[in-house]
This record gives C-alpha cells, structure tokens and sequence, in this order.
C-alpha cells in the first residue's frame, strides 16, 4: 500500500511557487550580472565599431564589423603600423580608422607615393600595388603627441595628408579583430 498524504488546496502548490521564484530571481541576477560586464567591457575594454568606407582596403572593407580595443594604450605605446580609430580633428563627432606610419618626432616625407620615415624608405606591404598612388608631399617633422597616420587605400583616404597628423588625445582604440562578415573574421594586422 503506497502513503500519500493529502494536503490542503495551495499547501503543495508553496513549494513549486517558492522554487519558481528562487530560479526567476537567479535568472534575473544573471542577466543583470551579464549586462554589467558587458557594460563593464564595451565601455572600458572593447567596443563594437561598423567601418564605413574603403580606405582602408584590403585589410577592412566597407561594413566590416570589428572590436577596437580602448585599454591597450593605456599600457603600450601606441606603435607605427597600429591601425587606430579616432575622433576626426576636423569633426570630433565623427570617427576614423587609419594606420600609424610616423610617430612623435619623426620626420616624414613621401615621394611620388613612396613613404619615407627618419629617411628610410618604409615597408608597406599592407598596401597592394592596385591601392598606392603617386602623391608627394614634403618633409615635416611629427610633432609631440602627434600621429601621422594614413589609409590602406592611398589613392582614396583622406588622412593626414589632408588634416595633418592627429593628437594623442582623439586616438582613443586599436583595431583588435574583425568579427563580421564571417569570410573576413581575424585579427587585424
């Protein structure tokens, strides 16, 4: 013979109700818990940012979707061929991305498309052939706290070139890693 008991309408209902309540407020803890570290990480560590535009093409493309990291200057200087965003010197409502190529002090001068830094001509295979162009311009010295930076896609960015170098103080992330589209997905060099 198997015992039950019988309880009184509600009372066996208590203990589900109770049990349902404890996993609702656990699940809004976590939720709560997980927007805060998002938070938390977009706001001091990486962000989410859409590039709109080809000057920097090849390595990103119009609508790639990518995370900038916002922390790493504030331990690493920032280095020449680091991709950075910024605010726009023209516009600071606006933002762009660009590449490092000469740094506080260096001096800089490019001819007929070819980039000379501390005169020696530089490196630049991040710039295909199809992408260079023929323009000049003549020696400058970066000055402190300055970046001389440049799009990929030399024969379509404006970059320092037009604006001049840009100030420490409006580069505020790296590009770290492209997460869309899925083709396009790594790190970014």
């Amino acid at each position: 013979m198997d015992e039950t008991s019988q309880a009184a309408p509600g009372e066996s209902e208590s203990p589900k109700l109770s049990a349902t309540v404890n996993h609702l407020r656990l699940w809004v803890r976590d939720v709560l818990i997980s927007v805060a570290a998002s938070f938390m990480i977009i706001t001091f560590l990486y962000q989410p940012v859409r590039v709109e535009g080809t000057s920097m093409q090849p390595q990103l493309r119009d609508q790639d979707r990518l995370f900038i990291n916002k922390f790493v200057y504030r331990f690493e200087q920032i280095s020449r061929g680091d991709v950075v965003v910024f605010h726009y010197p023209r516009d600071p409502e606006k933002s762009y991305i660009k590449r490092v190529i000469a740094l506080p002090g260096d001096s800089l001068r490019i001819d007929a498309g070819r980039v000379f830094v501390n005169g020696e001509r530089i490196d630049e295979s991040y710039v295909p052939r199809g992408y260079r162009d023929s323009r000049s311009m003549p020696e400058i010295v970066i000055p402190a706290d300055h970046y001389f930076v440049m799009g990929d896609h030399r024969s379509i960015s404006s970059d320092s070139r037009d604006f001049g170098p840009v100030e420490r103080d409006l580069i505020y992330g790296k590009a770290a890693f492209v997460y869309w589209p899925a083709d396009d997905l790594g790190v970014v060099r």
